[in-house]
């Protein structure tokens, strides 16, 4: 279980193999979800703007100092973005 007080606003968040996810905003109300900032989410191919991505609390493996390291690699957990509604 993951000691959600760990985490902090602009937090890095990297997979498993060490790979930029994004950057912590906060945890969504839920307090099950967390939400990243908008600066690393690339506009889409339909040419929509940055949007805000979440991701399950649950994948967090540990922390590293001022990282959260995931437990699925960096290209698995942006297939995993949830996206803000």
């Amino acid at each position: 279980m993951v000691d959600k007080s760990q985490i902090k606003e602009h937090m890095e968040v990297i997979g498993a193999d060490g790979v930029h996810v994004g950057i912590v905003d906060h945890l969504d109300d839920s307090g099950e979800r967390i939400k990243l900032t908008k600066q690393d989410s690339p506009q889409t191919q339909s040419g929509k703007g940055a949007s805000h991505h979440f991701l399950p609390v649950g994948l967090i493996a540990e922390f590293e100092g001022d990282k959260i390291r995931l437990s699925a690699t960096g290209e698995n957990a942006v297939n995993m973005f949830e996206e803000d509604k």
